[in-house]
């Protein structure tokens, strides 16, 4: 999943008021923002596939330090504790190690039987992406109900406020098709590198929060 992610980072705003957006977005995609320096260091492997899947063409050759059940609840646990330890919020802390959890959870329920449990372990994967329309449903649904849930949670300080936040969502939606209709990607070594401009949306939620409040302020 991609945008689905995003949905779950907004929609955790509302039970979990005191981090950013920037760092709620930053742990539902931790895994993602990790996965393509592993790819060009060469300690994981990916190969593009057209037609592998409806709505991906990636063939998740190894990738057990950042999407294994295992590894992940190890980021998790990294993430939520750092957070802790430099903020003192116990709530917002078990929320953020929720929200790295969460992502390996959307994408079971997304990938083929490709992630593994622990690195060797066995693999699982409940394939969503097989079907276009499951997917475009899902991944829409999700993002457009944590849009709503941010939206209502806070609210703009001035037009920045606002207008950010709604061009991060329509970007979001935008670029979630673009990649579902458009071509695969032209070789692995530039999905890398693309991925790892998902980095300007953390930065960009952390511009955002700087222009809103909460709803009840």
């Amino acid at each position: 999943m991609f945008i689905a992610h995003f949905g779950v980072a907004m929609a955790a705003k509302r039970v979990a008021p005191g981090p950013s957006l920037g760092t709620l977005v930053l742990a539902s995609m931790l895994i993602d923002a990790i996965w393509p320096v592993f790819l060009l260091l060469g300690w994981e492997r990916v190969e593009i596939v057209p037609g592998l899947t409806a709505a991906s063409p990636l063939l998740f050759v190894s990738y057990p330090y950042t999407h294994s059940l295992a590894f992940c609840a190890l980021w998790a646990a990294l993430f939520g504790g750092g957070y802790y330890a430099l903020r003192r919020d116990r709530a917002g802390a078990l929320w953020l190690a929720a929200l790295v959890l969460s992502h390996w959870a959307l994408d079971f329920a997304s990938h083929r039987p490709d992630l593994p449990l622990w690195p060797g372990g066995p693999k699982v994967g409940l394939g969503l992406w097989y079907s276009l329309p499951a997917s475009l449903a899902v991944e829409l649904a999700i993002l457009g109900a944590g849009a709503w849930l941010y939206a209502t949670a806070t609210k703009a300080r001035d037009r920045i406020g606002a207008a950010a936040w709604w061009a991060l969502v329509a970007l979001l939606a935008g670029l979630y098709l673009s990649a579902l209709f458009g071509p695969p990607p032209p070789s692995v070594r530039i999905l890398a590198w693309s991925g790892l401009v998902g980095w300007l949306f953390v930065a960009w939620a952390y511009w955002i929060e700087r222009h809103r409040a909460p709803a009840e302020d």
